[in-house]
């Protein structure tokens, strides 16, 4: 590769880096702020207790409801910018990080994603509280491993965190400010790697070998490739083909509703896996428990669909 095509292709890392992190700061600041105001009136605290008993049962302080929370609402974006603001102040165990992230990943951009999974045939009354509730079922699962052994109980350890060194208005700006410079850099990095594994073929052989799997958990083969797209590179892109294919009749409302739920469990599994990484997160719990977790799930709910009468998926789950 000679210099220009470098040239070329770094101008490009660059510019969709640009483009993606202008969309996510547009979400991502206001939060900021918006937790800074909180923590300057007491609101925080007060948040956190209303949210402790949800949060505890997996183990969490209650503040880091309102981490989830803006995950659910906004983004994984949006829930790191949160989580960066109140891990100074709020401490956690590596365990307790990996347990939040993994709620994180299964339910997190929820107003767009169950939007996309509605387009694409699934019912929001099925595909809401499945995900919502997946994701504390598997937080909980994580904290009862966690609390019954002392696996990942020191400290943990985010790559980024608070560059706030005192609470001034000018020293809590700067350092919001070195946040978003290391997200940025951060999302040049998922940039390039994405795109160096779809050269190499290294997707494409990763969906050779899920393919069976999925067509092993009752996912048709029309729609074994859609959800591997999905999985392997976002909800965005394997629901918007859905959207497409399921239209044409091209396939089953059951393999649309499984296909959508297994993406919504675990999809972007590499680049979203990585960024929560960067939080703190251990692998076994965000990546390896999560897809057999999602495995687990998705079985059962192909066994359970496959023994109901048509007109209760079709009420239920899936729109005639």
């Amino acid at each position: 590769m000679n210099f220009d095509a470098i040239k070329k292709l770094s101008k490009e890392f660059l510019l969709d880096g640009l483009r993606v992190s202008i969309i996510l700061f547009r979400i991502m600041i206001p939060v900021i702020i918006a937790v800074k105001v909180l923590k300057e009136l007491g609101l925080i605290r007060y948040l956190g207790s209303m949210l402790e008993p949800v949060m505890t049962i997996v183990g969490l302080p209650g503040s880091m409801g309102l981490v989830w929370a803006t995950a659910i609402v906004t983004n994984l974006y949006g829930g790191a910018a949160v989580f960066i603001s109140l891990i100074r102040d709020n401490p956690l165990s590596s365990a307790q990080i990996t347990v939040l992230t993994s709620m994180m990943l299964i339910a997190h951009n929820l107003p767009v994603e169950v939007r996309i999974t509605r387009e694409a045939g699934a019912r929001v009354r099925a595909m809401l509280p499945l995900r919502l509730g997946c994701a504390f079922m598997y937080g909980f699962f994580l904290n009862l491993v966690f609390s019954s052994t002392d696996w990942l109980k020191t400290p943990g350890t985010p790559s980024w965190s608070s560059q706030i060194s005192d609470e001034s208005l000018t020293s809590w700006a700067l350092g919001e400010f070195k946040n978003l410079i290391m997200i940025f850099i951060i999302i040049l990095f998922l940039i390039a790697l994405m795109k160096i594994l779809q050269k190499t073929g290294i997707t494409d052989r990763l969906g050779k070998l899920l393919k069976p799997l999925l067509i092993l958990l009752g996912i048709g083969p029309s729609a074994a490739t859609i959800t591997i797209i999905g999985m392997l590179l976002g909800i965005a892109y394997g629901g918007g083909l859905i959207i497409s294919e399921s239209k044409e009749g091209i396939i089953s409302k059951k393999d649309v509703f499984l296909s959508l739920m297994l993406m919504g469990l675990c999809h972007a599994i590499i680049e979203d896996t990585l960024l929560m990484m960067f939080l703190g997160g251990n692998l076994f719990g965000i990546f390896l428990g999560r897809i057999i977790f999602s495995i687990i799930i998705i079985s059962g709910l192909s066994r359970l669909i496959s023994g109901l009468p048509d007109w209760i998926v079709n009420r239920l789950l899936i729109p005639e």
